[in-house]
């Protein structure tokens, strides 16, 4: 919530977003679904990187994608996208995820998804 707060104020802070993500990294597994999509989006706001915090929170989020609701997974996979971050494993899980529940989906996270998939150029045979 801090890194959002300060995203959200567009107010710049990289020793504060480098300490949250060295932080974040150790406990990531006990983040739900909006805090993971709420701390990468905090991140890609602030074009701040921090690729292991990205790896690590695409290493959480996979075996729990399900729990996502479509907004939790837009904004994942876009933040993602903007950081120029691609990460195949997630975006597959993304995907099986996302097809059967898609008509959940409202107007801007389908297109943040299908944005996020195609700045990646991710594509999946599900």
């Amino acid at each position: 919530n801090t890194v959002n707060a300060f995203a959200n104020m567009d107010h710049p802070h990289p020793e504060l977003f480098d300490a949250v993500a060295k932080a974040a990294i150790h406990i990531i597994d006990s983040f739900n679904s909006q805090d993971i999509a709420n701390t990468v989006n905090a991140f890609a706001k602030m074009d701040h990187r921090h690729p292991q915090l990205f790896d690590a929170v695409a290493k959480a989020a996979i075996p729990t994608i399900d729990s996502f609701n479509s907004q939790d997974i837009a904004n994942t996979v876009n933040a993602f996208a903007n950081m120029d971050h691609p990460h195949p494993e997630l975006f597959d899980a993304v995907a099986k995820v996302a097809i059967p529940i898609i008509d959940n989906f409202n107007q801007q996270d389908i297109a943040n998804t299908v944005s996020a998939f195609a700045a990646t150029r991710h594509s999946t045979q599900t």
